[in-house]
């Protein structure tokens, strides 16, 4: 294979068109005569997308996912990096975990894997977990969650914002008061009480948010919100940020898309946590994405086993695949409304996930000479028709099955290096 290409005719996070010529990993001001040309007109080429939120398995459930199986589904789906959540088993709240992880992927090389550190051993929530022993791993561990499970208790909420700072790192909270949640099964509201459903209330959600966002001010600490779902939360966070305080949110192409009117089907596809809110807070997502009060859109990839799901709504997994079809959703949603331009995609897929890992000198940098090959080429006209058995993820738990996607990857670069081609390419990096 070549480590030399230009790609030709690309537009520049859809706004100029230019080449771009890569030699060994790095983006070159020109590229020799022998370099292979890669005929991108009408393409977008934009930084490698980095995933904040991604549920890889490994290790403890290699049936659902596998790190392998999750990093071509990244690579498809035009992604360079992810940060692979903690809660697998054993529970990733030792440097021996992180590191093992993280090898994986280098070992891979598809993308970059990024382990993200339980902040409670075992998720439990009761004692922190070896959080500076993984941060000064090889892993390089800078995000902490217990994601599935809110740190609920304030003062361990408080002394893991204390101690990351040391190092630079940020809390990620799934934010559930779990009292309040008890058995709930989707949003609380009048399809619930149609469907007999126990309801998970938005209240649940905000509560935690807004006791965070208080947290992380008075310590002067860096937290973010996952998976951002009612239009409560993103006022409390529009708020938080007018003060100063210093937190960062996500929204899921799911919840920018998708509402509790799904529930009626009874299909557990649609059955995730937090649950699919009203259409109302679609909206308050959407323009709260649009105007920066969320930061970034996150997959929460969460595949599950064909049993976790092919059975009755109430004993259904939480969760649904999203690396594939992210890119996708949020072109319907965002590109081609004229909400958001391919610049802002870049922004919210890219670069600011990077930021927020503290991996930006490596992940999300600008299209320019000098600066690592990773990259990704969209066509923005390649409807597609999702077909779960054409995915590349070892689960099959998405919730677009048979659904239209105005676009997607198809090419996606990690320091040069093609980890995913679409046909059209075939041949050309023989």
């Amino acid at each position: 294979m070549s480590d030399a290409f230009v790609i030709k005719g690309a537009s520049l996070y859809g706004d100029t068109v230019r080449d771009v010529a890569v030699v060994d990993g790095v983006i070159v001001e020109s590229a020799p005569a022998s370099a292979v040309v890669i005929d991108a007109d009408g393409l977008v080429l934009l930084p490698g997308l980095v995933d904040a939120h991604t549920h890889l398995r490994e290790p403890g459930r290699e049936d659902a996912e596998t790190i392998e199986t999750g990093s071509r589904a990244a690579a498809r789906g035009g992604y360079a990096a992810v940060y692979a959540m903690a809660n697998t088993n054993p529970v990733a709240d030792t440097a021996g975990v992180v590191e093992q992880v993280w090898s994986r992927g280098r070992e891979i090389g598809l993308v970059d894997v990024f382990p993200v550190g339980a902040v409670t051993v075992g998720l439990k929530g009761e004692h922190l977990s070896e959080m500076g022993a993984m941060a000064h791993s090889r892993a390089r561990v800078r995000c902490f969650s217990d994601d599935g499970v809110c740190v609920y208790d304030p003062v361990i909420m408080r002394r893991a914002l204390e101690y990351v700072k040391s190092f630079d790192g940020v809390v990620i909270q799934h934010a559930q008061d779990l009292r309040l949640t008890q058995g709930s099964q989707m949003h609380e509201g009048e399809v619930s009480a149609e469907l007999g459903l126990a309801g998970w209330p938005a209240v649940a959600e905000e509560s935690i948010v807004a006791r965070d966002v208080l947290l992380a001010g008075h310590v002067g600490s860096r937290v973010h919100v996952q998976h951002v779902s009612t239009a409560g939360s993103v006022d409390i966070i529009r708020w938080a940020k007018s003060r100063g305080i210093n937190v960062t949110a996500e929204a899921t192409p799911h919840h920018l898309l998708l509402t509790h009117e799904e529930a009626k089907t009874y299909n557990p596809l649609f059955k995730v946590n937090p649950p699919l809110r009203t259409s109302e807070d679609v909206e308050a997502l959407r323009d709260g994405l649009a105007d920066g009060t969320i930061d970034i859109v996150a997959t929460d990839h969460a595949p599950h086993a064909s049993e976790d799901k092919d059975c009755e709504w109430a004993a259904a997994s939480f969760g649904m695949l999203g690396l594939e079809t992210a890119l996708g959703v949020l072109q319907q949603v965002m590109v081609d409304s004229g909400r958001m331009t391919w610049r802002d995609v870049a922004r919210v897929m890219s670069e600011t996930p990077a930021r927020i890992g503290r991996v930006e000198d490596q992940h999300g940098r600008p299209l320019e000479p000098g600066e690592p090959a990773n990259l990704t080429l969209v066509d923005p006209k390649a409807a597609w028709t999702v077909e779960p058995a054409a995915l590349a993820s070892r689960a099959r738990n998405t919730p677009y099955a048979g659904r239209e996607l105005p676009g997607r990857a198809v090419a996606t670069f990690l320091r040069g290096v093609p980890t995913h081609l679409d046909t059209r390419f075939e041949g050309v990096f023989a």
